[in-house]
């Protein structure tokens, strides 16, 4: 934090990003457990974000309510990146007829910051504004391709992952061969590695430089598409949109 900083401000964005898909809901004490603050200056953030309309309480747990939103739309409206991909996933999903997002990466997951949604809508979890774990989906396999040796030498240090399903990659061989044929292939498959019976194809996306900056990604359930589909009907079509998007950035 600089001289200047806003150390308030801080505190309460991080009680902010403490809320999540296994977190929705949470206590004092498990805002200052996941925040790393006082139960004091978490008590006195959540107070601030409930007068404030961004929270509610019931008496025992704090829940984020829609205005929250508002924050995540700030980016997603004006940001380059996400406005420009937004035609280019509408039409992958319409010749598909499957959900497409566009995902980067933070910290140690892929954040989701676009997405056109399918007329088959399956519980993936996949929103703008999710955050899934890099080791364990096709986005993260090919967002990790942009790391150099020893940044993804780095990130494999953490191993072992935690198993999401029984086709999880927990090991740094495991994670690192995934990541490396990704890169080789310009595709990513995922099958049942995250969530058990769903399927996921992830495409990079290169900026005119070659920098790789982001991962289109579709995801279908097991029960009525097979991996071959994904590579043969999807992959091309996704490739083709993402560089294309690549070239407007």
């Amino acid at each position: 934090m600089t001289a200047e900083g806003m150390a308030g401000l801080a505190k309460g964005l991080a009680i902010l990003e403490a809320f999540g898909d296994g977190t929705p809901r949470l206590t004092i004490s498990d805002a200052s457990r996941a925040t790393g603050l006082s139960r004091a200056a978490a008590r006195r953030c959540l107070n601030t974000l409930t007068e404030l309309g961004y929270v509610t309480f019931d008496g025992k747990f704090f829940a984020p309510t829609p205005r929250i939103l508002r924050i995540g739309a700030t980016y997603t409206e004006s940001a380059a990146l996400p406005k420009l991909a937004q035609p280019h996933l509408a039409a992958i999903r319409d010749s598909i007829d499957e959900s497409a997002s566009l995902a980067v990466r933070y910290d140690n997951d892929s954040l989701f910051i676009a997405r056109s949604e399918g007329t088959r809508i399956i519980n993936t979890g996949v929103r703008v504004g999710a955050r899934i774990p890099l080791y364990a989906s096709a986005t993260g396999h090919v967002l990790l391709g942009s790391l150099d040796p020893t940044e993804l030498a780095d990130y494999l240090a953490a191993a072992p992952f935690p198993a999401r399903t029984p086709k999880t990659p927990t090991t740094a061989v495991e994670v690192e061969d995934r990541v490396l044929a990704a890169r080789a292939a310009g595709v990513a498959i995922n099958s049942e590695e995250l969530e058990v019976g769903l399927l996921s194809i992830s495409v990079p996306v290169h900026d005119p430089d070659g920098r790789l900056v982001a991962a289109v990604s579709v995801s279908a359930s097991s029960s009525r598409v097979a991996v071959d589909e994904l590579r043969d009907r999807f992959a091309p079509v996704m490739k083709v949109h993402a560089a294309a998007l690549g070239r407007q950035l």
